[in-house]
């Protein structure tokens, strides 16, 4: 049986850790090497550091940033923000990122997938996908969910796994923040059409919510932040929980 993963989620904004509702109204949540030393104690799987106003911005990743995080976390690591070049992967691998999360770029240029996936390996290729229900149909958002596309996200997410991308990170903008849950219906579907990892990402509120994901949304990982930045759900007593309920957790 597959091991299902907790991931916790620092979006970075100024150098601090923010949290909005659907992508916006963002509130402070803490210094982000505080975060992922906690959470890295606590017994998450994994980590993922994602500067989401680096594209808008038009700059790199906070690399010394991410040098300090990589310094107090003994989890995989993942970062995204400002990639679009086999450069910029390289000074985040250096800087101790395990793996590298790409979305605005591999839409503008969807060869960059098959570039970093040929030099790096799928395995350290993150795709992140920001998508929001419009007219029924799910359509990719780009610059951290500001610009709308008309690009579907089932055809896009065949595409990039097509062109190397080896791990699939779904954010539904609609169940952004909510704690209402994750898009699970959606995520059982891009489950189905893709054999790589799918992370589910928006929604998060409670321990049910998760096991929801892990059954209903065939997920194999599910990403959250609020929840845990404030304090509400606690890793370790998430795992345990799910665990109990017969999913298969790294205790």
């Amino acid at each position: 049986m597959v091991t299902k993963r907790i991931i916790p989620c620092l979006d970075i904004k100024d150098g601090r850790t923010v949290k909005g509702v659907n992508f916006v109204e963002l509130r402070d949540a803490g210094d982000p090497v505080e975060l992922a030393q906690r959470y890295s104690e606590e017994g998450a799987d994994e980590l993922v550091f994602l500067d989401i106003t680096a594209t808008k911005e038009k700059r790199k990743t906070l690399v010394n940033l991410v040098e300090k995080v990589a310094r107090k976390v003994s989890i995989p690591f993942t970062v995204g923000g400002g990639i679009s070049s086999v450069e910029d992967v390289n000074m985040l691998l250096r800087a101790g990122a395990d793996k590298v999360s790409i979305n605005s770029s591999a839409v503008k240029n969807p060869a960059l997938i098959e570039e970093l996936a040929n030099k790096f390996g799928s395995q350290c290729i993150v795709l992140a996908v920001d998508a929001k229900l419009i007219d029924g149909q799910w359509k990719v958002h780009l610059v951290g969910g500001r610009v709308a596309t008309e690009i579907d996200l089932f055809e896009w997410v065949e595409e990039a796994v097509r062109l190397g991308a080896g791990e699939i990170l779904f954010t539904s903008m609609d169940h952004d923040g909510t704690k209402n849950g994750f898009a699970n219906e959606t995520l059982s579907a891009l489950a189905e059409r893709v054999n790589v990892p799918i992370i589910a990402s928006g929604g998060a509120g409670n321990v049910q919510h998760f096991a929801d994901t892990f059954t209903a949304g065939k997920a194999d990982a599910a990403l959250a932040a609020s929840v845990f930045h404030y304090g509400e759900i606690e890793i370790g007593d998430l795992k345990e929980e799910l665990k109990e309920q017969g999913i298969n957790m790294r205790i």
